[in-house]
């Protein structure tokens, strides 16, 4: 059986093109099981206008909502996606959220006795916000009892992190759960000098860099205000910002309200492949989330080399080891900057930084993570063998 062929199919109300941690997660999962030699089928949300490269992905019909700009959510009837997927024999369905279409691969996956592993990405009581209509102290019960629910009923549980396994536990989940960290892909060969000149920077120019979602929940005040006092101690300091978000309007007034908007670029969307030659033309990577479950751009950033100066608190600062690789601070602007400004200041400090940058992140590759993953479903497909092979028996 360790040998097998699997036979995959992963449900998501969140994949590419739609850009963010989970929908990352799963193309670099999906790719490496099927270099491995298994087959997955992938469903998800239809996205407007774009048309899907990959043959054996499945999209529901679904529609943008006021509480879901660019994120597309799937609507019933379900019977016609049913029937493609009662073509495939799957072994193992494995979702990566847990609302429209999380519920729906549950549900398949229990009508068709096919065991059901689950992905907890995201901390999404910490998302109520968007939820404008109800009270948020409400929004936040029906999404720790919705977590709850539907953990529970998981044949297992994978999460990328310590911090994300506590906040499981926190909720009364109490299905087995694994511990995966999300595999990052190997960096791409990028000369340092070739890609800052691809950018206009200028030599004499220190770029400190964002990449994520521009939202509320990614503490972003913070990552300003820290950048306006750094700014005030060094004339050559930059901050970028990848990613696009609906707090992308209200950071651009704070940049100008705080005097700093010439030396702040909000870069935008850019696509997947695209963000390595940010990686590689920056000199320090500036992460204020303290909603995540894991540091997955942290960790990329690290493989080119940039030292990690992360906010306390949720699972994006995991991966920074104080004083090794990077450093973890306190939700303060102040503390923020002269963190900064130390390891851009500091020649020995900065160099040794970034050398043990690299080589912390060099085992927690995508076919590591991948294998871990294959474990996680034989371990479960075998436990529905033996309740199978005990109900017959029970029956006799």
């Amino acid at each position: 059986m360790g040998n097998d062929r699997l036979r995959v199919a992963i449900f998501s109300d969140s994949a590419l093109p739609i850009l963010n941690g989970v929908s990352v997660s799963i193309d670099g999962l999906v790719a490496e099981l099927r270099n491995q030699g298994h087959s997955v089928h992938i469903f998800t949300a239809r996205y407007p206008g774009y048309a899907d490269p990959d043959p054996n992905t499945y999209r529901f019909r679904a529609i943008e909502t006021p509480i879901s700009r660019g994120y597309p959510v799937s609507y019933p009837p379900f019977y016609r996606m049913l029937q493609k997927f009662r073509r495939h024999e799957f072994d193992v369905i494995h979702t990566h959220t847990p609302f429209m279409l999380g519920m729906v691969g549950f549900r398949w996956g229990e009508s068709h006795g096919i065991p059901v592993v689950s992905t907890y990405h995201t901390l999404y009581d910490r998302y109520a916000h968007y939820f404008k209509l109800l009270p948020y102290r409400y929004i936040r019960f029906r999404i720790a009892k919705h977590t709850n629910f539907y953990y529970n009923r998981m044949d297992h549980v994978i999460t990328p992190s310590e911090a994300s396994l506590k906040w499981l536990r926190r909720h009364s989940v109490h299905s087995p759960v694994t511990v995966i960290p999300t595999g990052i892909p190997s960096p791409q060969m990028l000369s340092r000098s070739e890609a800052r000149q691809s950018l206009n920077i200028a030599p004499e120019n220190k770029i400190m860099l964002y990449v994520g979602r521009l939202a509320i929940e990614k503490n972003l005040g913070v990552l300003l205000e820290m950048a306006a006092e750094a700014f005030a101690q060094d004339l050559n300091l930059r901050l970028w910002l990848v990613g696009d978000g609906p707090a992308r309007g209200e950071c651009l007034r704070m940049a100008r309200s705080l005097g700093i908007g010439d030396r702040v670029r909000f870069v935008g969307f850019v696509p997947r492949a695209e963000v390595d030659r940010y990686y590689a033309a920056s000199d320090l990577f500036v992460f204020s989330s303290i909603t995540e479950t894991q540091g997955l751009v942290v960790q990329e950033a690290m493989s080119y080399g940039l030292p990690a100066i992360a906010v306390s608190g949720g699972g994006a600062s995991a991966a920074i080891v104080d004083g090794l690789n990077g450093f973890v601070v306190k939700n303060d602007p102040s503390d923020f900057a002269q963190v900064t400004l130390k390891v851009l200041s500091t020649d020995g400090l900065y160099a040794r930084l970034s050398e043990q940058a690299i080589h912390s992140v060099r085992s927690q590759g995508v076919s590591q993570m991948c294998q871990d993953v294959v474990s996680v479903y034989r371990q479960v497909m075998q436990s529905k063998k033996e309740e199978a092979d005990y109900g017959s028996y029970a029956r006799v």
